[in-house]
């Protein structure tokens, strides 16, 4: 309760400083690309941020002790993270970042609420303005909210330039190379047999496109003299714990789950590169690797980012660990492109590119 209480005579202050002009606007506090933000009471969230911003929003569904939480990441970083008391439907806003270079905006609504995700979207209004409607939210008791002035000037976001791009190989002789027998890698085609896992855009399935894609990458790392284990080489059923077990026995050096994403048909707008790790560092780094690997090959399909996810095969095993998802098999960019036996080849470079990094700079 002091902390709540505190947090609300924070904003108050805040609030009331700006108002009388004794605080600077938020540009100058923080050299994040968000420039200010507003919550209606009409229950429609609205942005200004540096004009070339590239923003992706995200929607979590409800769970036991949390109500629906949607965000927004900025590029940026964050000198003063913060939460704001909801009203009315909305329980908290919260400003943080997640991880270096990110700035995310967070509403997190109560735990009654109701939202459908697809009538969600974030609305770009001008080069340096944005929008989006929580249609369906109950706008009784709801005040506005928001920080920064929304109608002041952009100026343009320059990305840091301590971030480096790497580069992904046309064909096998430009992997990185690393000294042989010395890492075994376990690789986990996503699904399989009976359980096809998604099915998308032209009936594409996801254990067809993980498995193919798979074998590749373990043939890739072979190659480099890598000993490559497969938690399945063929279309049969393998449950979770099996996969487990297998890579938990073989000693591992690390664990690489590869998956296609999917949404509702009625989705095809929603495309993207993710890859989730656990907790710890090391399987940060290398979904890091891994992420900008796949990103290089998948040009105008979102970067969705490196992310904590909880997925039983990288929360139970016991080396660094990731679930990749290599694209949207209901997306109508990625799915064409999951299709092409062309495009599988370069995810399968741009995999064992990001592991061979990973063993090469971040394994002794």
């Amino acid at each position: 309760m002091l902390a709540a209480s505190s947090y609300r005579i924070s904003w108050l202050l805040i609030a009331t400083l700006q108002v009388l002009g004794l605080l600077p606007a938020i540009p100058a506090q923080i050299e994040s690309a968000l420039s200010a933000w507003v919550l209606t009471d009409q229950g429609v969230l609205q942005l200004r941020t540096s004009r070339n911003a590239q923003l992706q929003a995200f929607f979590q569904v409800a769970d036991a002790n949390r109500g629906i939480r949607v965000w927004i990441d900025f590029p940026g970083e964050l000198k003063f993270p913060r939460r704001l008391v909801g009203r009315g439907a909305v329980k908290e806003i919260r400003i943080g970042q997640p991880r270096a270079g990110i700035t995310r905006l967070v509403v997190e609504f109560r735990s009654d609420v109701e939202l459908n995700p697809e009538n969600l979207r974030l609305r770009g209004t001008a080069p340096d303005r944005w929008e989006m409607a929580f249609i369906g939210l109950p706008t009784r008791g709801l005040n506005e909210v928001g920080e920064g002035d929304l109608t002041g000037g952009a100026i343009a976001w320059q990305a840091p330039n301590r971030f480096k791009p790497s580069s992904t190989p046309a064909d096998p002789s430009g992997l990185p190379t690393i000294p042989n027998n010395r890492y075994r890698v376990v690789i986990d085609p996503g699904h399989g047999g009976p359980d096809p896992g998604a099915v998308g855009i032209g009936g594409l399935r996801e254990t067809d496109v993980v498995l193919d894609v798979s074998l590749q990458v373990a043939a890739l790392l072979r190659a480099r003299g890598v000993d490559v284990r497969l938690t399945r080489t063929s279309e049969i059923d393998v449950d979770l714990p099996p996969r487990v077990s297998f890579a938990n026995r073989s000693g591992a050096t690390a664990f690489v789950s590869i998956h296609a994403n999917a949404l509702s048909m009625h989705r095809p707008d929603v495309n993207g590169i993710e890859t989730f790790f656990y907790s710890d560092s090391r399987s940060e780094r290398l979904a890091s690797y891994i992420q900008q690997q796949i990103l290089n090959v998948s040009p105008g399909t979102p970067n969705r980012g490196v992310r904590r996810g909880r997925f039983f095969v990288i929360r139970r095993t016991t080396m660094p660990s990731v679930l990749v998802e290599i694209g949207f098999v209901t997306g109508a960019i990625d799915a064409p492109r999951l299709a092409q036996v062309g495009h599988r080849r370069r995810l399968a470079l741009a995999l064992a590119a990001g592991i061979l990094n990973y063993l090469k700079r971040e394994v002794q």
